[in-house]
């Protein structure tokens, strides 16, 4: 059991981190992400909020005990990650592997969340 638990923390604190690194880029690299977001054809508006969803991500994943919850955290973070691999593969710019780092720590973190 021990063996489950340290990789389930391992896994999230890993996912925690690239997470908040990508939000910490939204608020204090603003221009350089609007301009990925504007080559991706996003509108740029929604960079603030992306970045406070993933900051309430992080936090629900860690803190909030409702199952429920968690759940729909995991699903959008695999969504959200799911479309950045392929949105990076679609422009050509080579930054694919972030997203699927981070699709990877979110898939073992969610199976070792439900065998702990």
């Amino acid at each position: 059991m021990k063996k489950e638990y340290i990789i389930y923390y391992i896994a999230t604190g890993l996912l925690s981190l690239l997470v908040l690194f990508s939000a910490g880029m939204y608020f204090f690299n603003h221009q350089e992400v609007a301009e990925m977001f504007t080559n991706f054809g996003y509108p740029t508006y929604i960079i603030y909020p992306y970045a406070v969803a993933k900051l309430l991500g992080v936090i629900t994943i860690w803190f909030v005990a409702n199952k429920t919850i968690k759940e729909w955290v995991y699903a959008g973070f695999f969504f959200a990650f799911i479309l950045a691999f392929f949105a990076h593969v679609m422009i050509g710019d080579g930054e694919q592997m972030g997203a699927l780092i981070a699709l990877i720590l979110l898939v073992v973190s969610y199976i070792y969340s439900k065998k702990i």
